[in-house]
């Protein structure tokens, strides 16, 4: 588009765009004049202010044509977006659109599903780390102590009185069978005293008979 060069339209040329303007629109939607432009081969565009609702930054464009001999003459009018104009999106094809929502659905699918399988893998890797920390023999030191052994309560076999009682009772049949033992020893003694008395006492009686003998 050609740059306007100071203000090639004339007063004539914005009256002209005026009285076309309105043949399309109401007064009220036309603003001030906003410039114009050179657009070459006798050709000018001159701009107006919208004041049509729901346009903001709108302007309305009228191009005109001068021929030398012949009065100008108004070749289009229209409504164009200035620079700071609010556009609507460019269009897009209902197939291309209908396609780009399909991969955004399928998109989310997948995200959803890997989100999910992650989740197990988690809990699945929780439920090995619980089962690897727990201790089989956590569960035996919460049955026994210190003084277990092999199930056994060390300490509550040494506490019981009745082991004491027993002891007591083996100690007294063992000092029984000493006593009974001495007693066997005493006696045995005393038959061997008795039994070598007798040997003595046979022995001299023998021995005065020789004599007797030997004096007569």
């Amino acid at each position: 588009m050609p740059e306007s060069t100071g203000n090639p339209a004339g007063p004539a040329d914005f009256d002209l765009a005026r009285s076309a303007l309105l043949e399309i629109t109401p007064e009220s939607t036309i603003g001030e004049p906003a410039g114009s432009i050179d657009e070459g081969q006798g050709t000018v565009t001159v701009y107006f202010d919208s004041k049509k609702a729901g346009y903001p930054g709108w302007r309305w464009t009228v191009s005109i044509a001068h021929v030398d001999g012949a009065e100008p003459t108004v070749l289009e009018t229209e409504l164009t977006p200035g620079d700071e104009a609010l556009l609507s999106p460019d269009w897009v094809p209902w197939a291309d659109r209908l396609a780009e929502y399909q991969a955004a659905q399928e998109a989310e699918k997948a995200a959803a599903a890997a989100d999910a399988e992650s989740a197990d893998s988690d809990s699945d890797d929780d439920d090995a780390d619980d089962y690897y920390d727990d201790d089989p023999d956590d569960d035996d030191e919460a049955l026994l102590h210190g003084g277990d052994l092999d199930g056994v309560d060390i300490d509550e076999i040494a506490d019981d009185p009745s082991d004491d009682d027993d002891d007591d009772d083996d100690d007294d049949d063992d000092d029984d069978d000493d006593d009974e033992s001495d007693d066997d020893d005493d006696d045995d003694e005393d038959d061997d005293d008795d039994e070598s008395d007798d040997e003595d006492e046979d022995e001299d009686e023998d021995s005065d008979d020789d004599a007797d003998d030997d004096d007569e």
